[in-house]
C-alpha cells in the first residue's frame, strides 16, 4: 500500500490560513501615493461700472411720469427767502423752474408773461454770473470705446471689467491670456497674502488695490498628464482665486508680462480656451 499526501477535510482540523496549496502567491503592488499638488494663486481684479446703467424706454417713461407727479403734488420753494425781490439771481432762479417744469409737463407748459419773474433776462445777464448754461450732459460713450483701447479704465463705462494679463513663457505658442497668476513659493505664506504680492510683482506698485476677504471665491484643478503605470505620478495645479476691486491708478506690468487688457466678461469668453473659461465663468458678473 503506497503512502500519500493527506490534506484535511475538515475546516476545523487546520486553519484556513495552514491550508495552502503549491501555488504561487501574488504579490498586491500598492499604487504610488501621488505627490502633493502645486499651489497657484490668481487675482479678479475687477473695476466696477463708472456710470449708471442706461434706462430703458420703460424705465424713462415712469421717472418721467414720476417726475411730473413730484412737481405738481410738492411744495413751492421759499426763493423770497433766498434772494432778493429784482434781484437779478432772483429772475435766474425762476428762469430755471421754467424750463424743469417744461422738461416735466412738456415745452407748451406755462406762457411767458412780460411781468413774470425772470422776463427780460439776457443771456449776457446770466453770464455776469460766471456759469455755463450749457445742461447738455456729458456723453456716455468713451474716447476709447470709438479707438478700441483695451488698456484704458475709462471704457465700457457701464460694465464690470476685468483685468487679463499674458504672461510671457519660454515657448511662445503656450502663451495664453489668464488672470494674474502666480505660484505659492513662501513657506508659511497665507494664500490672500500670496495672492496681493503676486499682483504688485505682475503689474506694479502704480495701482491701488483691494483684496476682498481672506478667503478665495474660487478654486480651478489644472489636471496633470497620465503618467507611466511604474513611474510616479504628476502633481495636479490648484489655482485658489481671490476677488480684488481697482480704486486708483493703473497697471505697469513687469517683464514677465507680455500684454494686460481690461475686458468685460463677454470679451474674455473669446480670448481665453474652453476649459478655463468653464473654471472662472461663474465667477464673473454678466453686467
Amino acid at each position: 500500500m503506497s503512502t500519500s499526501l493527506l490534506r484535511p477535510t475538515s475546516p476545523f482540523l487546520f486553519p484556513p490560513s495552514l491550508c495552502r496549496g503549491f501555488a504561487t502567491e501574488v504579490t498586491h503592488r500598492h499604487p504610488k501615493k501621488p505627490p502633493r499638488p502645486n499651489l497657484h494663486t490668481a487675482v479678479i481684479l475687477n473695476r466696477s461700472p463708472i456710470l449708471t446703467r442706461t434706462p430703458t424706454p420703460f424705465e424713462r417713461a415712469y421717472y418721467a411720469y414720476q417726475t411730473r407727479i413730484q412737481r405738481a403734488l410738492h411744495n413751492p420753494f421759499p426763493y423770497e427767502f433766498y434772494f432778493k425781490p429784482g434781484s437779478l439771481l432772483e429772475s435766474k432762479f425762476n428762469l430755471e423752474e421754467r424750463k424743469r417744469d417744461r422738461k416735466a409737463f412738456g415745452p407748451g407748459f406755462g406762457a411767458d408773461h412780460p411781468l413774470a419773474p425772470g422776463a427780460g433776462v439776457s443771456a449776457q445777464d446770466l453770464k455776469k454770473f460766471g456759469r455755463d448754461e450749457d445742461e447738455t450732459p456729458a456723453p456716455r460713450v468713451h474716447a476709447s470705446d470709438d479707438s478700441g483701447d483695451l488698456k484704458s479704465l475709462d471704457r465700457k463705462g457701464q460694465r464690470n471689467l476685468y483685468l487679463l494679463v499674458k504672461q510671457k513663457t519660454t515657448d511662445a505658442a503656450a502663451t495664453v491670456w489668464r488672470f494674474p497668476e502666480s505660484e505659492v513659493t513662501t513657506d508659511g505664506e497665507l494664500l490672500h497674502e500670496s495672492a496681493a504680492r503676486d499682483l504688485r510683482g505682475l503689474c506694479g506698485e502704480a495701482m491701488d488695490t483691494w483684496i476682498v476677504g481672506r478667503k478665495p471665491i474660487g478654486l480651478y484643478e489644472i489636471q496633470p498628464p497620465t503618467a507611466l503605470p511604474d513611474s510616479v505620478p504628476f502633481p495636479k495645479t490648484c489655482v485658489f482665486f481671490f476677488k480684488g476691486h481697482i480704486m486708483a491708478g493703473q497697471v505697469k506690468p513687469s517683464e514677465s508680462v507680455a500684454d494686460f487688457a481690461w475686458l468685460t466678461k463677454k470679451e474674455i469668453e473669446k480670448r481665453v480656451d474652453e476649459q478655463y473659461w468653464g473654471g472662472v465663468k461663474d465667477m464673473l458678473s454678466d453686467f
